[in-house]
């Protein structure tokens, strides 16, 4: 698969203590250097000693992750509620895959999808990338782009993608309109995922099976391993044959004809 299916308790799942009061201005900028550095909610949340819950309530209050700004949250936070505002707030660049949708809203779902994906085992960096491209209507992103929504360095992207390619989850693409190459993230890049991760359990049941061989499978040791090769080749074979039923179900029809109804 895409990710190795562990998940860790934030912070206040784990119940950690954690101070209450309003954020300081040190707190605000040590969340901005973290959203610089690719860093998920929760370990920018553990960094500044504050609940998850709490750093995406202030992100999410200040112009997402592409658009916040750790002075000018500070000031929005710490401004007196009968004052309005003299200055509106600095704007992110300007989108135009959000089909209408709030970028609030846009920017919100990508952050929790990310933080999925880093929950399963996937780098933040990473996560980022790959839940940007899936909430971008058209799938895919050029590097600029990339760069300038997340607000990280272009080496960032590159490795990131780089990984992401290595999965069969991303693909490069030439823009025809641009002398640039494009990030995509298509319907089959989930089979092919899976696809990759089947491979490698086939594998490591191969060299199981080979291993037990060698090793006399009416041994402990050898019995381990051949039991391991055999359910490995097994679930992977299962695993198989669904992915590739269940893609031409979603993938290679249209969606009226999909009937997720259960047979009798």
């Amino acid at each position: 698969m895409i990710v190795l299916r562990w998940t860790a308790l934030d912070d206040e799942e784990a119940g950690t203590r954690v101070p209450k009061g309003r954020l300081t201005q040190q707190d605000r900028r040590q969340i901005a250097a973290g959203l610089r550095d690719g860093q998920t909610y929760a370990a920018i949340g553990r960094r500044i000693g504050r609940p998850t819950s709490t750093v995406t309530r202030e992100v999410m209050r200040n112009g997402g992750p592409g658009g916040y700004h750790a002075d000018q949250a500070h000031r929005a936070g710490t401004r007196p509620v009968h004052r309005h505002p003299t200055t509106p707030p600095a704007r992110s660049p300007k989108r135009t895959d959000l089909g209408g949708r709030d970028p609030r809203i846009v920017n919100g779902v990508a952050a929790r999808t990310a933080e999925l994906f880093v929950q399963t085992g996937l780098p933040p960096m990473m996560a980022r990338v790959l839940a940007t491209l899936l909430t971008t209507d058209s799938g895919s992103l050029t590097s600029a782009e990339l760069v300038q929504r997340l607000r990280v360095s272009p080496a960032s992207i590159s490795k990131a993608v780089g990984y992401l390619e290595e999965r069969a989850v991303v693909k490069r693409e030439r823009d025809p309109h641009r002398r640039a190459e494009r990030y995509v993230i298509d319907d089959d890049a989930w089979f092919q995922a899976i696809m990759a991760g089947a491979r490698i359990d086939a594998r490591i049941a191969a060299v199981s099976r080979n291993s037990a061989r060698a090793l006399d499978p009416t041994t402990p040791a050898g019995a381990r391993l051949e039991n391991l090769s055999r359910f490995l080749h097994h679930v992977s074979d299962d695993l198989v044959r669904s992915a590739e039923h269940w893609r031409q179900v979603y993938f290679t029809r249209p969606p009226a004809e999909v009937d997720d109804s259960p047979t009798a």
